[in-house]
């Protein structure tokens, strides 16, 4: 099941009738919809009519088949190819078709397991409750009770989506070559459509992926994924664990059993932050079908045919760029997408910033109904054609991920805030991470313009101290590493030079209010400006604060007092405040 394009290509070259066959089946079911938008251009009437033709797009789609649905879905997340009226269209496409026959299905069950389907299942419903455009699905027994659900692909599936891929690859590669305002890679489009769908079409490859994601996102609390039965499984039927559950769009229902709708979207976020910034394995089709909500108030993820990964270094930029989006530093966004690769090296970004700001100002109250994914991708729109914009696959089935959740969130809790829930994440990530790159985003952040930003510092601490990870002395012994590291020396020097400068100025107040609470008048003018120093109080009366004197945290606190980077920074502060003391004496004998 590996997609291999010049096997399909050497294969239907010698099949011409087929070929042929099929092409005109689909030009006979677009012609109509080609002549409406042609007439639609002669007539100027483009634009009025653009939301009728997204409609008769889609359900033209769907009636072409598997590839051609799957084909859909994928550009639904390409602002960067169809106009933004069709995008909402086709984030609509369902996969739903007539079931084929039980006997087909009963059929491919025995070819591909060997046996027939009344010696190896208990029971087997007498319909499937579910087709989709790959397969159908079975609710069934084990002969030992388990209640299980058994997917059964469609037959004739590898021949039929195969066929298409070639025909659609012709077509991309001639419109490439033809059309002088394609600028799009369509070979790779349909290559990368291709993939995909080989992969889900190997239910075996779709078992070891929810296999990885139950040993990745399992341990987050109320978080189900179901079991996959190996010994009934195979590249064309799948047995795995019966879930009960309710679609997360059907509210009411969920209400009535007694669950939170505020819990189920706040865990299914915190795992979707997890899938992207943290693991970078993340399920790509997370629509409501393939999300319940179980009795017991576990959010189960279902159906893990299309899955999609993001490499580390990759992640680490996407951190920065949230935590860039958040604080409003929209002049360090512009750059993490040249650091990303999104935009090329050279690019001036001086105008992308005014309106980068314009997109993502006011995030962090803004509300899931006033404030989205779907209105983000609309404003990024004009702007991936008036910059020279390259989104690879991954983001854009990013964005098409967190749209779908943004979209079960509306109807659940129009008011939760995805920005507002995300910093705490991102806040902790970054502060308690070890990785170089991290610490090197980290740095970025707090060390600007050869100046501590300790407003940031605050924010961040601020943010960190509400996550549910939080840990003070485990916050502590990493920051105290990272001081220490190769990436946090610069920061480290700085963090030093000004905690100095705040004890030097706090001694001479606190000198000054001495003498004059005794009638003397000692000048200090020139020495109480110390712009940071409430801010380092306030940061440091916030580490006390979250600090438990009890006895469980003594060893902790003890083992981060004798620390060999506390001791050293100990030494560091100590030797500048002697370098300083010394220089003043020398300027200053009578003192």
């Amino acid at each position: 099941m590996q997609y291999e394009p010049r096997t399909i290509s050497d294969y239907y070259r010698q099949r011409s009738r087929l070929v042929w066959g099929r092409r005109m089946a689909l030009v006979g079911a677009l012609i109509t919809f080609s002549i409406r938008l042609a007439w639609d251009f002669v007539t100027g009437s483009l634009t009025q009519n653009q939301p009728q033709r997204a409609w008769e797009f889609r359900e033209k789609l769907t009636e072409l088949g598997p590839t051609f649905i799957k084909l859909g879905q994928i550009l639904s997340c390409r602002p960067d190819i169809v106009p933004p009226i069709y995008l909402e269209e086709l984030t609509k496409l369902q996969d739903q078709l007539p079931p084929f026959p039980n006997h087909i299905a009963y059929q491919l069950i025995e070819e591909e397991l060997g046996d027939n389907y009344n010696n190896i299942y208990g029971s087997l419903s007498d319909k499937p409750v579910a087709a989709a455009s790959l397969g159908q699905v079975y609710k069934g027994t084990l002969k030992t009770g388990e209640i299980v659900a058994v997917k059964v692909q469609r037959p004739g599936l590898v021949e039929c989506i195969s066929l298409d891929i070639y025909i659609l690859r012709k077509i991309a590669a001639w419109a490439q070559e033809s059309i002088s305002f394609v600028h799009s890679d369509l070979v790779a489009l349909i290559d990368e459509l291709a993939i995909s769908l080989f992969e889900e079409m190997d239910y075996n490859q779709e078992g070891r992926n929810a296999e990885r994601f139950a040993e990745l996102y399992g341990d987050i609390n109320n978080i189900a994924v179901p079991r996959i039965y190996w010994q009934y499984s195979g590249r064309r039927v799948l047995t795995m664990e019966w879930i009960t559950g309710t679609k997360l769009t059907e509210l009411e229902t969920i209400k009535a059993q007694g669950l939170d709708p505020n819990t189920l979207i706040d865990v299914g976020f915190q795992c979707c932050l997890r899938q992207l910034l943290e693991e970078g394995y993340f399920h790509a089709d997370p629509h409501p079908g393939n999300l319940l909500a179980t009795p017991d108030g576990k959010l189960a993820y279902l159906d893990f045919g299309m899955m999609s990964s993001v490499e580390p270094s990759y992640r680490y930029r996407l951190l920065e760029s949230v935590v860039h989006i958040v604080i409003g530093d929209f002049e360090g966004l512009a750059k993490d997408y040249k650091k990303l690769d999104f935009l090329p090296p050279e690019t001036d970004v001086t105008s992308l910033i005014p309106e980068l700001t314009d997109i993502f100002g006011g995030v962090m109250e803004a509300t899931v109904s006033t404030f989205g994914f779907n209105r983000i991708i609309r404003k990024l729109s004009p702007l991936l054609y008036k910059y020279p914009f390259k989104l690879p696959t991954y983001y854009l089935l990013i964005f098409r991920s967190a749209a779908t959740l943004e979209g079960i969130a509306i109807k659940l809790n129009p008011n939760f805030q995805p920005f507002n829930q995300t910093y705490p994440y991102v806040a902790q990530r970054l502060l308690t991470d070890s990785s170089p790159e991290l610490r090197t985003c980290l740095q970025e952040i707090v060390y600007q313009d050869d100046e501590i930003q300790w407003h940031v510092l605050e924010e961040l601490l601020g943010q960190v101290r509400t996550s549910r990870k939080f840990d003070i002395s485990a916050l502590l012994h990493q920051g105290l590493e990272f001081l220490y590291s190769e990436q946090g020396s610069i920061l480290r020097n700085a963090l030093v030079e000004e905690m100095v400068t705040s004890l030097e100025n706090l001694s001479y107040k606190t000198l000054g209010q001495i003498t004059a609470s005794v009638g003397l008048a000692v000048n200090v003018t020139g020495k109480l400006e110390s712009p940071n120093l409430e801010r380092m109080e306030k940061i440091g009366a916030m580490i006390i604060e979250s600090s438990r004197f009890d006895l469980e945290s003594v060893p902790k606190m003890l083992e981060l007092l004798l620390k060999q980077e506390t001791q050293r920074l100990g030494q560091q502060i100590a030797s500048e405040i002697a370098r300083r003391m010394f220089r003043l004496s020398e300027e200053s004998p009578s003192l």
